[in-house]
């Protein structure tokens, strides 16, 4: 045991001898014209480090500098500037006068990505030929420059493309380690904050650069989120992921393999790829198992079920500032090409549950063509085809949509219109308009289509209770079956209807059910949400009483007005012209018939001649 404690204090006595003489020996002081030399023949970029470099020896050897910065050729900032950094260096390189950097530590550090930091030649500098790189100067004998290791921890990054807005990317933390393959490993962390929206990620990834600049991979295992803020449910959005990313520089192509994304109850798998030309051209293929809107977007409604949702979502608007710089001529699609597929096996969206979702979309510099949009909704099902033009001044959207045997009681109340109604609504037809919401498509998109219902209730008014009643009000031997369903059932109803900026016309209706049968036409104001129709109703079933009135009764088309507000409808009957004019008609029918059985008689012909008047 005192031979082994011996043999430990002679090592540490000449380890501690050998770092003092080192100290003493080499002064950092004449690494710095060769690291800044280095740094400008390598990359062209200017090292500026203030102050002397010296020995930091406990508990990594290290070098230790003043504020540092690094710029770029004719850039009016510096690139990357630290108020201190620290190289830590191996040992026995020093003693045959190697500088091998282990790790390059900035603490504080701020970079920055704008165009007063980016390179800059000058006006009358020569042009070689396109394509060719700069021969890297051979490395200087007896020296060698290596960096295994890279950490920067508090720092701050400002980004900035052209005239856009910056964005500040702040904590920055990032420890990155690499082999003499260039393959390193990454772990990186940071909270990026704009409009009122708080980001924090961070990253875990293989970096493999023994292509760069040709190539460059990373294999990303672990990336996950939080996102809060304005226009966001209160518990934020946040979820994770993984996948393959790869940096084609010949093509300047940078592709997503094997994407495994979440956020919050949704999830996307796929592929996603960008061509960084000057429109950049993306293709996306993307599958999802589900994919819940209302759970990631603020769903301006105010129905009961969605309001519901909302209060629990508990979203904080975002300042005026930022709600006006919404884009509304979609001028942004003019800037790039896409191709995107996506395909949910479930889909929520205002309250409303799609299955076997499927879409393709693509974009041509301003023309977006929905080339597919379909999926289930219960046991119907609907596609959306169509596109929009925001390559002129004013763009224009048209819509093809071709609906099969949709219930339309939930579609209504997602959208907020108060009009109690059910049942499978079917249609085909044509829309256009200017903005692509819910509230342009009542003021300003006009249309038409052709639609059909089966088994409808419109619950509120009872058309065949209201006629039926008004009979017995006007004839007593006339009784109705009671029924006190405050409901308007038909089997089968078809319309043919025209959208012109929030009216809403209604031709050729047609309905008819076991009990009554109807035809009318109307008017809708989507924006005031009123109404006025005017139907023709025959009540075919549900009377009791005298045979022969009955049997008219069935044959007879009673006008019936339904207007007013949709959540407080009145209604106007005229039953009583309708008998009278009834009686007429048979008072006049039996008169004839006596005339023309008493043709010879005079009062005959003086009761035809008043016949002839009536």
């Amino acid at each position: 045991m005192r031979r082994l404690l011996t043999t430990l204090m002679i090592l540490l006595v000449v380890i501690v001898a050998g770092l003092s003489a080192l100290v003493l020996l080499v002064n950092p002081n004449d690494f710095r014209a060769y690291m800044v030399r280095q740094v400008e023949q390598r990359s062209g970029y200017q090292l500026s480090l203030e102050g002397p470099l010296r020995w930091h020896v406990w508990p990594q050897l290290s070098i230790l500098s003043g504020r540092m910065s690094l710029t770029a050729p004719g850039a009016s900032q510096p690139l990357v500037s630290s108020e201190n950094m620290r190289l830590d260096v191996a040992l026995l390189p020093l003693l045959s006068h190697q500088l091998q950097v282990r790790q390059v530590m900035l603490k504080g550090a701020v970079i920055q990505l704008t165009p007063r930091s980016e390179e800059r030649k000058p006006k009358d500098a020569p042009v070689g030929p396109r394509g060719t790189m700069p021969p890297v100067p051979e490395r200087e004998a007896g020296w060698s420059f290596d960096i295994a290791k890279l950490k920067v921890a508090d720092s701050l990054l400002v980004f900035q493309h052209a005239d856009d807005e910056q964005i500040t990317v702040r904590n920055i933390n990032l420890q990155m380690e690499q082999n003499d393959k260039k393959q390193a490993h990454v772990e990186f962390s940071s909270r990026i904050n704009r409009d009122q929206r708080d980001l924090n990620l961070s990253v875990v990834a293989d970096l493999d650069a023994s292509n760069f600049p040709q190539n460059l991979s990373a294999t990303v295992s672990q990336f996950s989120y939080q996102l809060k803020g304005a226009d966001l449910p209160k518990e934020g959005i946040s979820g994770g992921g993984a996948a393959q990313v790869s940096w084609i520089q010949p093509d300047k192509k940078l592709a997503l393999s094997q994407l495994q994304l979440t956020a919050n109850d949704s999830d996307l798998q796929g592929a996603v790829s960008v061509v960084l030309d000057e429109k950049p051209q993306w293709v996306a293929d993307l599958k999802a198992n589900q994919l819940n809107l209302d759970g990631l977007v603020a769903t301006a409604v105010t129905n009961n079920a969605v309001t519901q949702l909302g209060q629990q979502l508990n979203t904080l608007p975002r300042p005026v500032i930022a709600t006006g710089m919404n884009e509304a001529n979609y001028s942004s699609l003019r800037h790039f090409s896409a191709q995107v597929k996506l395909a949910a096996n479930s889909v929520r969206w205002r309250g409303l549950e799609f299955t076997q979702v499927h879409s393709a979309i693509g974009n041509d510099a301003g023309l977006l063509s929905i080339n597919e949009l379909a999926g289930q909704f219960g046991k119907g099902s609907m596609s959306l085809p169509g596109e929009l033009d925001a390559r002129g001044d004013e763009p224009r959207l048209a819509f093809h949509p071709q609906i099969g045997n949709i219930e339309i009681g939930p579609i209504l109340t997602a959208f907020d219109y108060p009009i109690a109604l059910s049942g499978e609504l079917s249609m085909q037809g044509e829309f256009s308009g200017d903005k692509l919401n819910a509230e342009a498509f009542r003021r300003s998109w006009q249309g038409k289509a052709a639609i059909t219902m089966t088994d409808s209730r419109l619950t509120g008014m009872n058309f065949q209770q209201l006629i039926q009643q008004a009979v017995e009000r006007s004839n007593g031997d006339v009784k109705a079956q009671q029924n006190y369903d405050n409901v308007t059932m038909l089997d089968h109803f078809s319309t043919d209807v025209t959208l012109n900026n929030g009216l809403l016309t209604l031709n050729n209706m047609d309905g008819n059910s076991a009990m009554l049968a109807l035809k009318g036409v109307g008017t809708m104001d989507l924006v005031k949400e009123v109404c006025d129709t005017r139907f023709d109703v025959k009540v075919t079933g549900g009377w009791e009483g005298d045979s022969k009135l009955i049997e008219m009764l069935k044959t007879t088309a009673v006008p019936l007005r339904v207007y007013g507000p949709w959540d407080k409808l009145n209604y106007s009957l005229q039953v009583d012209q309708v008998l009278r004019k009834q009686l007429q008609d048979e008072a006049k029918r039996r008169l004839q018939q006596w005339a023309d059985r008493n043709k010879d008689s005079s009062k005959a012909k003086d009761l035809q001649q008043l016949l002839n008047k009536l």
